[in-house]
């Protein structure tokens, strides 16, 4: 899962969504560096990545992609579940985007110390609304070629969009099974124990 859906599952309280970010720039153990409610978040994010990698759907998911791109296919994917939320969003959230997104981008904006690349990218973020711009299938070009930048390989991202154009209804169909279950993992691990 990619930002978007992150920020989706892992609650919507300040310290949640900041957690839920936190987990792609914070590496390692916690140590009490961040307050009870955004390590938590962390732990969720870490949580939904370990169920997200190991769920049979996603396996199949990812074994559609030409041998070619399987390496990065599970960046792809990220990316391409994050446009399906996005684009379907009044399904499975009962508030609108716009609305959800705002809110984080006023939570991010009121931060003074994000975490290492996260405090370069939030600003961008914000100002080119990121999170709602999944919704168009086009911009995804985009966010590929932003992450091929930081890349080894670059070239095996290059022709990752025709191959999402002719894989979008069966990915999307893995997505709309895929996700629910999604949710209902991370709801269960919020729950209080």
């Amino acid at each position: 899962m990619n930002y978007l859906a992150h920020l989706h599952l892992g609650g919507q309280r300040p310290g949640q969504l900041l957690g839920s970010l936190y987990g792609d720039f914070v590496k390692g153990r916690l140590q009490g560096q961040f307050t009870p409610e955004i390590e938590a978040a962390i732990q969720l994010h870490r949580s939904i990545d370990m169920f997200t990698d190991r769920h049979p759907l996603v396996d199949a998911a990812l074994s559609r992609f030409s041998l070619t791109r399987r390496r990065y296919a599970g960046i792809v994917l990220d990316v391409f579940f994050d446009h399906c939320l996005a684009r379907d969003w009044a399904l499975y959230a009962d508030r609108p985007l716009a609305l959800f997104t705002s809110d984080v981008y006023r939570v991010l904006a009121a931060e003074p110390s994000l975490p290492g690349r996260l405090a370069q990218i939030a600003p961008h973020m914000a100002a080119h609304d990121w999170l709602g711009s999944y919704r168009e299938f086009e911009v995804l070009e985009q966010v590929l070629r932003g992450i091929a930048r930081r890349l080894s390989r670059p070239e095996e991202l290059a022709a990752a969009m025709g191959e999402l154009e002719r894989l979008y209804q069966p990915l999307s169909e893995d997505f709309r099974v895929f996700y629910p279950q999604l949710q209902a993992f991370a709801a269960q691990h919020m729950r209080p124990r």
